[in-house]
């Protein structure tokens, strides 16, 4: 289960269980439902400060619960939809965001790694990968929307058409991601730039990244009625 530390100043947000390093880190409605909890109490903070997010092990996240949209089709819409909007909030979080990618970041992962200010990724090991095209599912609008307000035109344009698996040394030279290093440093990267701005945390830049991607915000917490359920699967 997703849970929170600290770096000094600094929020970490783990998206696995403490000492598990196995665990896919699907964002099924308990880890969604989880994730908005932390994030309230990291709001909720007073003084400079920034979010970082990772996890442990082969994973960063997979995206979304294809065993839980399996067993509970009636309820798939509004279950992407509430990914969708977890997506939004890291997108226009009101302080500093980083996400440090350990492992694999796959659909709904990558989206979520994406949404953040910054992206540490390990050279050696590990994609970042928008697979729907490969196995014949589509995305909602707002996450094409989300994957083209971060990655350059063409970059953006071959990942979602294609599915191509991004390493991070790739990634890095592509401008899908700002760093790549070995995995002994992502850690370490990610809170340094986290340190690095933490003043800009409060009012401000909510307002400019919410004024930044306002559309994309919008798309995203938009109902996806008839394309949920091809959602899941691809950001899973």
């Amino acid at each position: 289960m997703p849970h929170l530390t600290r770096d000094d100043s600094i929020f970490v947000l783990h998206l696995n269980d403490e000492g598990a390093s196995d665990d896919e880190n699907v964002f099924g409605p308990t880890q969604v439902a989880k994730i908005n909890e932390l994030l309230d109490e990291v709001e909720a903070s007073d003084g400079p400060t920034a979010l970082v997010t990772t996890a442990l092990g082969k994973f960063y996240s997979t995206g979304l619960d294809t065993a839980w949209v399996l067993a509970n089709v009636d309820d798939v819409d509004p279950y992407v939809e509430s990914v969708q909007i977890l997506l939004a909030r890291i997108l226009t979080f009101p302080m500093p965001t980083v996400a440090a990618v350990t492992g694999h970041a796959f659909g709904g992962g990558a989206l979520f790694a994406l949404a953040h200010d910054h992206v540490v990724m390990r050279s050696d090991r590990g994609y970042l990968c928008m697979p729907g095209v490969t196995i014949g599912a589509s995305y909602a609008p707002g996450s094409v929307m989300l994957v083209a307000d971060k990655v350059p035109a063409r970059v953006n344009h071959e990942m979602l058409v294609t599915g191509r698996r991004y390493g991070g040394a790739q990634a890095n030279e592509l401008g899908i991601i700002d760093n790549a290093v070995t995995l002994d440093e992502v850690l370490p990267a990610a809170l340094e730039y986290a340190r690095t701005h933490q003043n800009t945390r409060g009012r401000t830049i909510g307002e400019i990244k919410s004024s930044m991607y306002a559309v994309t915000a919008a798309a995203l917490r938009t109902t996806v009625s008839g394309v949920g359920g091809q959602a899941a699967i691809a950001d899973s």
